[in-house]
């Protein structure tokens, strides 16, 4: 066989490939990237209080308590739980919006844009505020067909699912930064 034959370069290659990738993990981790993990919080028990309802504070309810954290409503007593909230989320704003950006010339809908707005902030029981009155806007344009309304419900279905779990990220990001002192 010669040394220049396919069945012996491919082995060298994929050496050469592992080295890279080995490489490229070392600089990686000493320049200090890190993928995002999973949040942590400072505190294990928080009342929401505001719009409860609302499909963004339903949503970020679910991933805290995921994450560990219990949530009571305001209308659930705390002792009847045995639990004493270290944090109030106040929910101001959970609101979606769908407003016609663009009309055909004969005043068909053309275009869509479609908003997720939350505002909250977060307050010790004591009243003392660690996150002020906060807002989040998420919008995306949706271009519109009467001829393929169904599919363009569901995608605006979609749409909204996607800003209303950015959204949650968002929040926990700015949940998980809080230091309780």
């Amino acid at each position: 066989m010669r040394s220049d034959s396919p069945e012996l370069q491919a082995p060298a290659r994929r050496r050469l490939l592992g080295a890279g990738v080995v490489a490229a993990t070392a600089l990686l981790g000493g320049c200090g990237f890190a993928l995002r993990g999973a949040p942590s919080f400072s505190f294990q028990v928080m009342r929401v209080t505001g719009l409860e309802s609302g499909g963004v504070t339903r949503a970020l309810r679910g991933a805290l308590e995921s994450a560990g954290v219990r949530t009571i409503g305001s209308n659930t007593p705390a002792s009847a739980q045995g639990l004493v909230p270290q944090v109030l989320l106040v929910v101001l704003v959970d609101q979606v919006e769908r407003a016609v950006v663009g009309q055909t010339a004969d005043g068909r809908v053309r275009e869509l844009q479609l908003r997720t707005r939350y505002r909250f902030r977060l307050d010790t029981p004591s009243g003392r505020t660690l996150i002020e009155d906060n807002e989040l806007l998420m919008e995306r344009d949706l271009s519109f067909s009467e001829t393929a309304a169904l599919s363009k419900s569901a995608e605006q279905d979609l749409s909204f699912r996607d800003m209303q779990a950015d959204i949650v990220q968002q929040v926990l990001r700015r949940l998980s930064a809080v230091r309780l002192a």
